[in-house]
């Protein structure tokens, strides 16, 4: 081969596409501006939509409401309301485990089983329920106060054959002066 056709291929694998200034200038605009349109194109399809399936619920406004509600609440509970009957607190708070019988507690209307109770009187029954007894907690685990937790002493007793007298509400303190 001759140093001539050596050289004419030579310069034909140099050869560029880009041979003016101006087509240098075009191909450098269109590596930045290309990307940055296709990267906005993705972003655009991708990011806002809003889609329909499982989990896509969480962004609602129903779902973010309910996250950000408050732990707890205060209730405040104004002494002198009316008080609650035997039956209330029965159901309540006692019918729980006397209803079924559950960890030993008599079960309601069993006469049998509450007969050595009701020997005891109802300030034993009464003073067994406010303090707790066994596996009952004081009060019966609620939020009753003693009239009331009374009068339930009294519904379940008398349902198993008691004769006890419902507990009177107290008398109202006298103000302070």
């Amino acid at each position: 081969m001759s140093d001539a056709q050596h050289s004419a291929d030579h310069q034909k694998e140099h050869d560029s596409l880009i041979k003016t200034p101006n087509q240098l200038i075009a191909v450098v605009v269109a590596a930045f501006v290309v990307p940055v349109i296709a990267i906005i194109l993705l972003v655009k399809n991708v990011g806002t939509d809003a889609r329909a399936g499982a989990g896509t619920e969480a962004m609602s406004t129903e779902a973010i409401a309910l996250r950000i509600q408050p732990v707890g609440r205060v209730q405040i509970k104004l002494a002198g309301g009316p008080l609650r009957s035997g039956e209330e607190v029965f159901k309540a708070q006692c019918g729980a485990c006397h209803a079924a019988g559950l960890a030993g507690a008599p079960k309601f209307a069993d006469a049998p089983a509450w007969a050595p109770r009701l020997k005891s009187g109802y300030d034993a029954l009464l003073t067994s329920a406010l303090k707790g007894k066994n596996a009952m907690s004081p009060q019966g685990g609620g939020e009753f106060n003693d009239t009331e937790i009374g009068r339930a002493v009294v519904y379940m007793a008398n349902a198993a054959g008691g004769t006890f007298a419902e507990p009177k509400a107290p008398a109202a303190a006298a103000s302070a002066p």
